[in-house]
């Protein structure tokens, strides 16, 4: 009964998170972590997570990867690709070059390092949304440009996590066959990846088509099982697999479950000629309340309970806290704001705009942490503090620089 007690606290406090951010327009993921660390100091958590709570918030992680893949759009990320490139690769490349260096010249640690670099590298484009939204400029130009770009980097961080998380841990040597080993790992995976995309997720008829039984086996066939009445099962059985998948190549579950999201499309979820229920929005809408109220928070809830209020550990961070708060922030804006210019071709309010937009971090950046902290330990605590207070704080200045920005980029944008 005391796992159940557990959890019945967390999602006591994911209920009063989701109330909280609504009010305040932040993201639930702060409230989750803060929950969870409040939780933890007064004693309602334990201090070491129980082995349910451990693989609860695995699952979790896996399905909110998942649901991240399943909401994009191809068809908008390919049309925006070619003004956006530029903003997601500069846009992460100077964030992870500044954590590395800084957090490098902190503890003198290559893996600590590499990890607070990778950590910096993804944007939590759904707190953006939601703040972009909150002023009434979620419909445009930058907002999609933010989409695309987060798309991209998060496409990159994850092959990023494959071929850098065994490195950091000692499971592939840093030499040149080491690490041609690991990139050769990462791109099998990818390659098979695309091979079952083409075979099991076609969008149109193909070459597996004409070649007898296995044109018959698709996704498609699969979901439709039952008319359709168990295609969300089928497709978080489908991200399970293939999460698996990655996990046998000695990557992460969650680089399967995106990969997975990212490659089920809407027609997939067409099974009558004329139907009467649209299985596709309706299983859209579960995945993501599943992911995001329901089991994804108890990953951030449990996160955030490692967060054990320690006075000599908060001192001790401060200054590296503060230090790399200010660093990502300017260097984030700067860059993505130049690329978003000078590649982009958008104007100096719209790239403003797109820069203080790529300033947040959440699921991605809270998954290499655990990975790095939790599941492999490669993170010191010092590291581990550092890092989520410096998280916290970028997201917190993301609806606060919105908000500030707007009337100069609505004045700038009418005057152009």
């Amino acid at each position: 009964m005391e796992n159940l007690e557990y959890l019945a606290l967390i999602w006591a406090g994911v209920y009063l998170s989701s109330y909280l951010a609504h009010k305040t327009r932040l993201t639930p993921v702060l409230y989750f972590l803060g929950f969870g660390s409040v939780m933890v100091n007064v004693g309602l958590l334990p201090v070491e997570s129980t082995q349910f709570l451990t693989v609860f918030s695995e699952l979790g992680i896996i399905l909110i990867m998942f649901s991240l893949g399943f909401e994009e759009s191809g068809a908008q990320f390919v049309s925006t690709i070619k003004r956006s490139w530029g903003i997601a690769f500069f846009g992460a490349l100077f964030p992870f070059i500044t954590a590395y260096s800084l957090t490098y010249l902190f503890w003198q640690d290559f893996n600590i390092a590499l990890m607070c670099g990778l950590t910096m590298t993804a944007t939590a484009v759904s707190l953006t949304l939601v703040s972009l939204k909150s002023e009434g400029l979620q419909s445009s130009p930058p907002a999609t440009a933010i989409m695309t770009s987060a798309v991209l980097d998060d496409i990159a961080s994850l092959a990023l996590v494959a071929i850098m998380v065994p490195i950091a841990t000692g499971d592939a040597s840093l030499t040149v066959e080491g690490i041609l080993f690991t990139v050769g790992k990462a791109i099998s995976f990818f390659v098979v990846i695309v091979v079952c995309g083409i075979w099991l997720f076609p969008e149109r008829a193909g070459f597996f088509d004409r070649i007898p039984i296995l044109g018959r086996i698709n996704v498609k066939s699969f979901l439709g099982i039952n008319q359709g009445e168990t295609a969300t099962l089928g497709v978080l059985l489908t991200a399970l697999v293939i999460g698996l998948l990655a996990h046998y190549f000695g990557f992460h579950p969650a680089i399967g479950a995106y990969m997975a999201g990212l490659i089920l499309k809407e027609e997939h979820f067409f099974f009558h000629d004329h139907p009467v229920t649209d299985y596709y929005e309706t299983t859209r809408k579960i995945v993501e309340n599943v992911a995001f109220t329901w089991i994804g928070p108890v990953f951030f809830v449990t996160l955030g309970a490692r967060l054990v209020f320690d006075m000599e550990i908060f001192l001790d961070v401060l200054l590296e806290t503060i230090v790399l708060f200010i660093a990502i922030f300017v260097v984030q804006i700067s860059s993505a704001m130049v690329s978003a210019r000078l590649i982009g071709r958008f104007s100096w309010p719209e790239s403003g705009l797109i820069g203080i937009g790529m300033l947040g971090r959440a699921e991605l950046a809270f998954v290499v942490i655990n990975i790095a902290f939790v599941q492999n330990q490669i993170l010191s605590d010092q590291a581990f503090y550092t890092l989520m207070f410096t998280i916290f704080w970028l997201n917190v200045s993301v609806p606060v620089s919105i908000k500030l920005f707007k009337p100069i980029y609505l004045e700038q944008t009418r005057q152009g």
